[in-house]
């Protein structure tokens, strides 16, 4: 386990509009702002997306599998910021909905806001992280100064130094 330890520091609001791309958008949003490191709530709705909703098989390497979304989608979402190989990095899952057909998958490509998307952007500050590619697992995950390790076997709970 990785970790590190930080506080919070701005926190935004933001509304996305009808026809606008959101993860570009947002994006733009973060690099406009320098967040380095936070997370992302989302509610609203969306015209067009694709999200991945697992692999295709539970193997490692994954080989994505995607949807393609149509139509007005309600949207709930959640996500984070590091900083990446190529600038801000964003990793944002979301649970969309149209009639009794419901979806929860990565958000990716072009995602087009319906009418509106809310946002609440929350800023960490002194948090030592960066999203890089992981070669065993094929996707990029974040990685933090600090390691946890296993409690030694027979001694749950035990207090470490």
């Amino acid at each position: 386990m990785q970790y590190s330890q930080g506080h919070i520091g701005r926190v935004f609001t933001i509304r996305f509009d009808d026809g606008e791309d959101l993860l570009t958008e947002l994006r733009r949003f973060v690099r406009a702002v320098d967040v380095q490191t936070g997370t992302i709530q989302l509610l609203g709705a969306l015209r067009e997306g694709q999200l991945v909703t697992g692999p295709k098989e539970p193997v490692i390497p994954p080989v994505p599998h995607h949807e393609n979304i149509y139509g007005g989608w309600e949207l709930l979402g959640f996500g984070t910021v590091y900083p990446g190989t190529e600038g801000p990095s964003i990793h944002l899952h979301a649970a969309a909905g149209r009639g009794i057909t419901s979806l929860t998958g990565c958000l990716r490509n072009t995602v087009g806001v319906y009418l509106v998307v809310e946002a609440i952007l929350t800023e960490f500050i002194g948090i030592q992280a960066v999203r890089l590619p992981d070669e065993k697992t094929g996707v990029s995950l974040p990685v933090f100064e600090r390691t946890l390790e296993p409690e030694p076997p027979g001694e749950p709970g035990a207090e470490q130094p």
